[in-house]
């Protein structure tokens, strides 16, 4: 049994003071503060995309304000878009589902905490009978490839394509957007080791909070699916319009008391050198 423990352990460990190592009471605090003040407050309607800025030390929140919804999230360095969420060494180093005082990192070669979530009123959903469980990092956004490539039809309601639009304003393109955190998502792996999507367990005001470690520029795709109670694909699928909702964000600046001591933090400080000679790297990050 200690074998099977151990070979079953996560891979990625939080060694004392690395950035793993949350401090769980500063980001509660910030959670419980009521000292804030809002700085933005919008609505994505049904089946489109916002694009908006979070300056660092910031919170933002993605509510359910409607009802069950489906939201796909797109994360980048404001003032350099190359740096962005990296939701793979996420599943790895946090979860393949998140919830609170978990961090959403950045690709190569910065590989730093974008936000840490301070809170989600859907923390105690766990793993439901099926093995579902809520915030997904498991599978990305729906596209209108992906959509050709199963039915062989054209179907312009898709997240990748909510992404897109919202990000041109801010001179980004199709390339720039990337794989997502699906917010209020419910997934899991079946028996066959496929990934399966359920209904959006979210009630009415439901919501997940996030505090920005670095300025960012956020995308958020209201999904076309909905609350993912309608099939998609396959024979019985419909166009799940019926069940569309919009969703809401809010973005506070906090007291700066709560702030004290805080620092953003940097990108991991390794030289980028590969094993080679320092004269053979010409580029900086």
């Amino acid at each position: 049994m200690d074998n099977q423990e151990n070979n079953t352990a996560a891979a990625y460990q939080a060694s004392e003071g690395s950035a793993l190592a949350v401090d769980s009471s500063f980001y509660k605090a910030i959670a419980d503060s009521t000292h804030r003040e809002i700085v933005d407050n919008f609505v994505v309607p049904i089946r489109s995309g916002r694009a908006w800025k979070v300056p660092a030390g910031h919170v933002f929140r993605i509510l359910t304000n409607d009802g069950p919804q489906v939201g796909d999230l797109n994360l980048w360095n404001l003032n350099n878009p190359r740096e962005r969420m990296w939701a793979s060494r996420t599943r790895q180093l946090q979860k393949a589902h998140v919830t609170t005082f978990d961090r959403l990192w950045s690709n190569l070669p910065y590989l730093r905490p974008m936000v840490t979530i301070t809170h989600d009123t859907l923390s105690d959903y766990g793993k439901d009978s099926e093995g579902g469980r809520v915030h997904d990092l498991l599978g990305t956004r729906c596209d209108p490839y992906v959509n050709k490539l199963l039915t062989g039809k054209d179907f312009h309601f898709h997240c990748h394509s909510n992404l897109v639009r919202s990000v041109l304003p801010y001179g980004l393109t199709e390339f720039d957007v990337h794989d997502v955190l699906n917010v209020f998502q419910c997934t899991g792996l079946n028996e066959s080791d496929q990934y399966f999507m359920k209904a959006c367990p979210a009630d009415k005001g439901d919501f997940i909070e996030f505090f920005a470690e670095i300025d960012l520029l956020c995308a958020l795709s209201a999904c076309p699916g909905g609350d993912l109670s309608v099939p998609l694909w396959g024979p019985d699928a419909r166009d799940p319009i019926d069940v569309c909702r919009p969703l809401t964000v809010e973005v506070f600046r906090l007291d700066k008391d709560l702030l004290a001591g805080w620092e953003s933090p940097k990108p991991v400080d390794y030289p980028a050198l590969h094993g080679m000679h320092p004269e053979s790297v010409k580029w900086q990050r």
